[in-house]
């Protein structure tokens, strides 16, 4: 579920309205931890997105990660080995991923599944040179 609010100003009326909407999320038809746990598999409208643990446990949701605010966030570092040992159901609109690390305060909504899933490429980069940038290794690097 994706909770939109704002603010919208009429340029003609200079009238402000407040607006606020709920886009429901459709949950993924399915959800596959490889035997080895380094690969979750989540198929969104029948395409299959294979989604390595280390890939979860750097873009979790929790505030551990992404912090309170913009500008907030915390690099993960040596998240290589990480596997996911436990997923958990919450409600209808979520999973709590469990991690070999302990991190396991990540709730991944539909849609942060969904945004990881068809922005892995880009993302997977980006975090690879945040990486690079703040003098840490990598074996793809």
């Amino acid at each position: 579920m994706i909770f939109l609010e704002g603010v919208i100003k009429n340029k003609l009326s200079d009238k402000i309205y407040i607006f606020s909407d709920i886009i429901v999320m459709t949950p993924p038809s399915k959800i596959n931890l490889n035997k080895t746990k380094t690969v979750l598999t989540v198929t969104f409208d029948d395409i299959d997105y294979h989604l390595s643990s280390e890939y979860l446990r750097v873009y979790s949701p929790s505030a551990e990660v992404v912090g309170h605010g913009p500008g907030q966030e915390t690099l993960q570092v040596d998240k290589e080995g990480v596997t996911i040992t436990n997923i958990q159901p919450t409600g209808n609109y979520a999973v709590v991923l469990f991690f070999s690390d302990g991190h396991d305060t990540g709730i991944y909504s539909w849609s942060h599944l969904h945004n990881l899933a068809i922005n892995q490429v880009n993302l997977w980069q980006d975090y690879l040179r945040k990486l690079k940038e703040n003098g840490h290794k990598h074996t793809q690097l």
